[in-house]
C-alpha cells in the first residue's frame, strides 16, 4: 500500500543541529499535507510543523525560528531541519502524510505515519 520511512535521528548536544527526512513509497497518486509530530516520554504527541501542498507552513510556537520544514514532491519526501536544539526537543519524531493512493483493489485518501525516529538532545 503506502509506507513512510524516517531517518536522521540521533544524539546531539544542546545548540546542535539535526536533519530528519521521511520518504513515502508505494501506490501513491498524490501527496497533500506533510507534517512532523513528536512525543516526549510520558507525554502526548504534538504537531511540530506542517507544510501544505502549496508550501504554506505552520510551526509549534516553541520551535519557530529554529526548525524548518520543506518538501520535495518529486521524491515524496518531507524534511525537518532542526537548529539550536534544546534538551526539551528530545522526543520520538514521527512524520505524517495525507496521501491519495490506489492499488488494484482499493484506493482513497488517507493519513499515513512513519515508525518514528528518536531525537535526544543532551550534553
Amino acid at each position: 500500500q503506502v509506507k513512510l520511512v524516517e531517518s536522521g535521528g540521533g544524539l546531539v548536544q544542546p545548540g546542535g543541529s539535526l536533519t530528519l527526512s521521511c520518504v513515502a513509497s508505494g501506490s501513491i497518486v498524490g501527496v497533500y499535507d506533510m507534517s512532523w509530530h513528536r512525543q516526549p516520554p510520558g507525554e502526548q504527541r504534538e504537531l511540530v510543523a506542517l507544510i501544505t501542498r502549496d508550501a504554506n507552513t505552520n510551526y509549534l510556537d516553541s520551535v519557530k525560528g529554529r526548525f524548518t520544514i520543506s518538501r520535495d514532491d518529486a521524491r515524496n519526501t518531507v524534511t525537518l531541519q532542526m537548529n539550536s536544539l534544546k534538551p526539551e526537543d528530545s522526543a520520538v519524531y514521527y512524520c505524517e502524510m495525507k496521501i491519495n493512493y490506489r492499488t488494484e483493489n482499493e484506493g482513497g485518501l488517507n493519513y499515513f505515519w512513519g515508525q518514528g525516529t528518536q531525537v535526544t538532545v543532551s550534553s
